[in-house]
């Protein structure tokens, strides 16, 4: 498995070959035996503070940035390429940097105007435990980057760039000469779906565990680049805020722990992910905007009456200064949010990844907030109403239509996307893996769907709905039913960046309505009424850059 990422997939068990490999995996954890670290200690080379973790990591530190200069697993340098250190945004100018032992604990501080970042080591650890207090906006900080030498992890996974020369767009996204394409962009996962990205080889792991994200912005579902792999060397990404496909505003403040982790090639342990990991170590250590444990609360509900039980539900909480989420228990909807901030926050109920029930939700420091049954109204689900047919199921997402699975991890116009135009009919039983997932104003505006209807049916108006998760430059649909044109829509608020080709279909989710009159179907009930969807805008470029959408279910209601 050299260079192969083992699958950050939830409370997933990895089995070490041998007892001595276990052991030595276990020490990525904060439970290491402090007979190990025998070593346990800090220095000062003059340029760096060198910490020594006491068991087989030393990292350096620089005085003058905060850099991480010097990352040795094992007596092996893995930091550092492109003559890049790893460290907050692009690097920060000079800053004061401080080290401090306490007890089992050394911490390095780095201030840099309104910035506060921060490193610590246990004692016997293979771990470096990592916060970034990001005050305002006077300062950029939106991720912190681990740069890995080259060839110390080699891989030809989608978020990889190694073996693809080809630019095909922007600066990031590359085609192979294969016609497969690659970026770092194509990570695949939303945050829900992982608590660890790296890689393994040569009996060696390194990891960024995420942290809980409570400062950062864009929910459970969000995706972003997480790692990369290129000639010059991998990355390892704890992406805070990101410019692409953002939702949210950013929020300010103490983002962490997060955790770079050596292992001897397993997963990192599950005590160091976020809704497992304590740290009342870190109480007393004057990090800036630290909140222990008990500073904060948690939300508990008993259930969810008027769910779907066919699709996972996730509730959400979410204010101008942090986000948390839960998943709902598929046998009553049951959850629990631990570890939140005080505060009032919108509570959103998720049917997939579609909102269908808001509220509010007050949380006290030292108390659980304890919530009755929540009832779904039935109007809230679009999946309720009573439809002649439809394409696609109301959950949020493009999950069924063509190409949708793809477009997580590869461009659009990659050699493994099925033909992106194709009509569809309704009754063949292939409607919804007929349907593109995505529609561009420059490459499949007027797909046609084809559909028949009773004679009762066409003697009335209805309401036809499309559904969408994001747009692309104001992208938008217009309907002509037979000879009957509807107006064009306004656009919904979406992301301003681009998202279609970047391996995300996450934005704010629209339903667009249309009012057909009952003059626009066809009197002859042997004939197929056609449904053309073009999409429009004024906006975008060409092709793939052009304007577009995502969508979730398009439907015509009885």
């Amino acid at each position: 498995m050299s260079g192969t990422d083992p699958g950050p997939v939830r409370r997933r068990t990895f089995v070490l070959g041998s007892a001595a490999a276990a052991g030595a995996a276990a020490l990525a954890g904060p439970l290491a035996p402090q007979a190990s670290a025998a070593g346990f200690g800090w220095s000062d080379d003059g340029s760096n503070y060198v910490v020594d973790t006491g068991a087989n990591l030393v990292f350096k530190v620089s005085k003058t940035n905060g850099d991480l200069t010097s990352l040795v697993y094992r007596g092996t340098e893995y930091q550092g390429y492109g003559g890049k250190n790893s460290h907050i945004e692009s690097g920060l100018g000079t800053s004061t940097v401080t080290i401090k032992q306490s007890g089992s604990t050394i911490l390095t501080s780095v201030a840099y105007g309104t910035l506060r970042h921060y490193y610590a080591a246990r004692s016997g650890e293979n771990n470096i435990y990592l916060w970034t207090n990001k005050a305002d906006s006077s300062v950029t900080a939106t991720r912190y980057i681990v740069r890995v030498k080259a060839g110390r992890f080699l891989n030809d996974e989608p978020d990889s760039y190694t073996y693809a020369p080809t630019t095909i767009e922007a600066s990031d996204v590359f085609e192979k000469s294969d016609g497969q394409t690659r970026s770092k962009h194509y990570s695949k996962r939303r945050v829900i779906d992982y608590d660890y990205i790296g890689w393994t080889a040569g009996g060696v792991g390194l990891w960024i565990v995420r942290s809980n994200h409570e400062k950062a912005s864009g929910g459970p579902f969000y995706r972003s680049l997480l790692r990369h792999q290129s000639a010059d060397g991998g990355g390892l990404y704890e992406i805070l805020h990101y410019g692409e496909n953002q939702t949210e505003a950013e929020r300010h403040g103490l983002q962490g722990p997060y955790v770079i982790a050596f292992t001897d090639g397993g997963a990192p342990s599950s005590s160091l992910y976020h809704d497992n990991l304590t740290t009342p170590w870190a109480d007393s250590l004057g990090i800036s905007g630290y909140v222990p444990d008990s500073g904060r609360g948690r939300v508990a509900g008993v259930g969810i009456a008027g769910r779907d039980t066919s699709y996972a539900y996730t509730v959400g909480l979410a204010n101008s200064s942090a986000q948390y989420w839960g998943s709902a228990r598929s046998s009553d909807g049951w959850f629990s949010i631990s570890r939140v901030l005080p505060g009032t926050y919108t509570l959103t109920v998720h049917k997939g990844e579609l909102a269908v029930y808001t509220g509010s939700v007050t949380v006290s420091a030292g108390a659980t907030t304890t919530l009755n049954t929540i009832t779904i109204p039935s109007s809230n689900d679009p999946g309720n109403a009573s439809a002649i047919w439809r394409i696609g199921t109301w959950d949020g997402t493009p999950s069924g239509f063509k190409n949708a699975d793809l477009m997580t991890y590869a461009h659009p116009s990659d050699v493994r996307a099925a033909s992106w135009t194709g009509n569809v009919v309704i009754g063949s039983g292939s409607e919804t893996s007929a349907f593109p997932c995505y529609l561009w104003k420059d490459v499949n505006s007027g797909l046609i769907v084809y559909f028949k209807l009773t004679a009762a049916q066409a003697a009335a108006a209805h309401t036809l709905r499309i559904g969408v998760t994001t747009a692309y430059a104001n992208g938008r649909p217009q309907i002509t039913v037979n000879n009957w044109t509807s107006s064009i829509p306004s656009p919904p608020t979406q992301p301003s960046t681009r998202s279609l080709t970047v391996g995300s279909y996450r934005g704010n989710n629209h339903t667009f309505t249309y009012s057909v009159p009952a003059s626009a179907w066809l009197t002859d009930t042997s004939r197929y009424n056609v449904l053309k969807i073009n999409v429009v805008s004024g906006s975008g470029t060409t092709g793939y850059l052009s304007a577009g959408t995502a969508v979730d279910a398009i439907d015509l209601l009885a």
